[in-house]
This record gives C-alpha cells, sequence and structure tokens, in this order.
C-alpha cells in the first residue's frame, strides 16, 4: 500500500500511506488536497488549520497482490512492482520512496516490511494475518520526512483473492476495509492564500509556496523529489498537480463546502486510485 493513503494525505498525501508508499512501506505525498464533488457548493475561504476525518475516507483502487513464497517477497501491485528476497536483510529497489527495501518473516502469519532511502530508514510495516487467513492487519511508522514527527497509523484489509498453493498466507489479493489510529500530525493540513500565492504546511513535515497558475515547486519533505502547481478553480476551490521527473504523477480537488468542511479528492495518476475524504477546520 504510499500505500495509496499516505500519499493522498501530504499533498495529496493521506492515502501514500495505503497505498504503494507503504507497501513499500510506507508512500505519494504532499498534504490533505483532493477533488471537490460538484454537488458541493464552494463557500468561504481555504485560509485555515484542518484535519481530515478518518471515517470519511473512501478508497477507489485496485487490490494490493503480494507473493512470498520459495523465498522470494514480490508487490505485484505496487508501481513499479519489485521483488526481492525475504532474508530479513535489504536489497536494492528502484522506487520513488526507496532505494532499499526488507522483508522479514516472523512466522507463518506475520511479516515485517522495511525500507530505506539514501541509507536511512524511512518505514517499516508490520503485518499479520487472522487465523483463518482471510484478514490482514497492519501497523506503519513512516519515517521519511527528516527532523520531523513520524506517520502513524493501522488499516485492515480483507482477502478478496486466494494464496497460490504453497506460498505464505501473506500472498494474494487485498482490498482495504478499514483505517485507524492515524496520528493527528499526518491528517493535519494548514492553507494560508497570500495574494496569488497559496502556502501549505503540515506537522508531518510537507509543505509548499504556489503561487495560482504558476509553476511547478518542490514538495518540501518529499524525498522522491515531486513537485507541484496550484491553480484557483473557484472561489475556495483549488486543484493541485504532483509531478516527478516532469510527468504527472496526482491530481488532487480541494473545496471548502457551503457545509463548513473541506472536501478533497485525491487521484494517483501511476495506480490508477482515487480517495475522498472531509476535513474539518480547527
Amino acid at each position: 500500500m504510499r500505500t495509496t493513503i499516505i500519499a493522498a494525505m501530504a499533498a495529496t498525501s493521506l492515502i501514500a500511506l495505503a497505498g504503494c508508499k507503504q507497501a513499500t512501506t510506507a508512500g505519494n505525498e504532499a498534504n490533505a488536497s483532493g477533488n471537490a464533488t460538484a454537488s458541493t457548493a464552494a463557500a468561504g475561504t481555504i485560509d485555515g488549520t484542518w484535519k481530515a476525518d478518518i471515517d470519511s475516507i473512501q478508497i477507489d483502487q485496485k487490490p494490493d497482490e503480494y507473493l512470498l513464497q520459495a523465498g522470494q517477497y514480490s508487490c505485484k501491485s505496487c508501481v513499479p512492482s519489485f521483488t526481492v528476497p525475504a532474508d530479513g536483510a535489504f536489497h536494492p529497489v528502484s522506487l520513488p520512496y526507496a532505494d532499499s527495501y526488507a522483508v522479514k518473516v516472523v512466522d507463518d502469519h506475520n511479516i515485517v516490511r522495511s525500507s530505506k532511502k539514501g541509507g536511512r530508514q524511512v518505514g517499516e510495516t508490520k503485518v499479520s494475518i487472522s487465523a483463518d487467513g482471510n484478514t490482514l492487519t497492519g501497523s506503519f511508522n513512516d519515517t521519511s520526512v527528516a527532523n520531523a514527527p513520524p506517520s502513524k497509523g493501522e488499516f485492515t484489509e480483507t482477502r478478496v483473492g486466494p494464496a497460490p498453493a504453497g506460498a505464505h498466507v501473506v500472498s494474494g489479493q487485498w482490498k482495504t476495509s478499514k483505517l485507524a489510529n492515524f496520528n493527528a500530525e499526518q491528517l493535519t493540513t494548514t492553507y494560508k492564500l497570500d495574494g496569488d500565492t497559496l502556502h501549505m504546511s503540515s506537522p508531518s513535515g510537507y509543505g509548499y509556496d504556489a503561487k495560482l497558475g504558476g509553476p511547478d515547486v518542490p514538495i518540501k519533505g518529499d524525498i522522491a523529489g515531486t513537485s507541484a502547481s496550484v491553480t484557483k478553480l473557484a472561489d475556495g476551490s483549488y486543484q493541485e498537480t504532483d509531478k516527478r521527473g516532469g510527468k504527472v504523477v496526482g491530481v488532487a480537488t480541494f473545496m471548502s463546502g457551503a457545509d463548513g468542511k473541506l472536501h478533497v479528492v485525491s487521484e494517483d495518476k501511476l495506480a490508477g486510485s482515487k480517495v475522498t475524504y472531509t476535513a474539518t477546520k480547527q
């Protein structure tokens, strides 16, 4: 799962956690940003500190798919997919948020996935499978942003595809069914419109200062080198486009609605996933 969840929150980032970042351990970053539904009228200002309502999160993505067999671990649903020996040691990978990855098999129902970038550990996810083999629970600790509080949380997934014969029970296809116990740092985002520049910051360490309709700017804290540009759609409604290596990797629309909430729709263009949620002004 940058699972899709952390990423959606951090700049679009809440869902990257859950998605492939998390699968790599945790990562897509940037921070609460998203696409407002047409039925919700924009109202008020974007200015203020917003906290995502975790119970409002809706995830539309392909199942996570893993294979742990014959001493090898593969994340088949990650973008890009990868395979490493499941011997507990770190092995080179070429991923946006990790350049080495380790998988430790604790027993026949538990594994630990860890990732490093530039020699520094940036994430760890502990995964446990229920006795009947149909429920996956995980807890992650994302430390990718140096000198910032780690992003922590838990997730539950339900089996939707069987494990191959002889494979570890973590193998197969899984759909996210529940998110819980995300720390406040990764759920909180502050926006400030100063003339034609939108400032975004988060206690999780992500931020940017983007001129509306202007060029791409670096997303502070994003170890994959993602940049963002922001356009104003209407009063209180904005669209953020994230790029990496000049390629669009995410689009999020966020709007202050008439109900007083921030309405967000975040799309991961690489994984073909979408996350929607609302946030409440603090």
